[in-house]
């Protein structure tokens, strides 16, 4: 699976629920104990609520605070933890969650550069990119999965998603692979129509 190095991953606010779920977003991800994994997750970020912030905050001490920022004590993969943020974006106090590599000098900046790079453009719009994470995020674990070896050999290990398609039912399908208007039909109404950018 390609992956950028820092990608938001859910649009919206996440609520503890959606938050916890989305921890682990790749859970169903082959050979899940065998392989280096951390590229799926490093640099993946997303917006929470406050009290979902604090409460996190509060179940261990953290590994470290600095400012806007704590980091988990328990690691996810590797030299990859959970690093909550809370920044004033246009004058507005916002949470975020993000996994960041602690063995890379400067990923904590970079992240919070990012956040707020991404959510002060002046108009509310999506990448191709970030729509496909957020179907990816909403999506259950059921109706989700990753390319078996059914697939052809370069399509092992994408990821997958189930739809469905007028005139052939429920299909599965590569994530990467949606049309335009698949996508445009697993998103939330609110999303849909929000004009395209082009990724930073």
């Amino acid at each position: 699976m390609t992956v950028t190095s820092i990608r938001k991953v859910f649009q919206g606010i996440a609520d503890r629920r959606q938050m916890f779920r989305m921890f682990d977003r790749h859970i169903q991800r082959p050979n899940r104990w065998t392989g280096d994994d951390s590229a799926l997750y490093r640099g993946e970020w997303f917006e929470i609520d406050e009290a979902s912030h604090d409460y996190m905050f509060e179940i261990l001490p953290p590994l470290f605070m600095r400012g806007d920022l704590f980091a988990m004590r328990e690691y996810l993969i590797g030299s990859i933890t959970s690093i909550f943020f809370k920044l004033s974006i246009d004058g507005t106090i916002r949470h975020f969650h993000g996994y960041c590599d602690l063995s890379e000098q400067g990923s904590l900046e970079r992240m919070r550069g990012a956040i707020v790079e991404r959510e002060t453009r002046p108009v509310r719009a999506m990448t191709r990119e970030e729509r496909l994470e957020h179907i990816w995020s909403s999506t259950a674990d059921d109706y989700r999965g990753y390319a078996s070896d059914r697939w052809s050999e370069d399509d092992r290990g994408q990821r997958t998603i189930m739809l469905w398609s007028a005139g052939r039912g429920t299909i599965l399908k590569l994530l990467a692979d949606l049309t335009d208007d698949e996508v445009a039909a697993k998103l939330p109404v609110q999303l849909r129509h929000l004009p395209d950018v082009i990724a930073a």
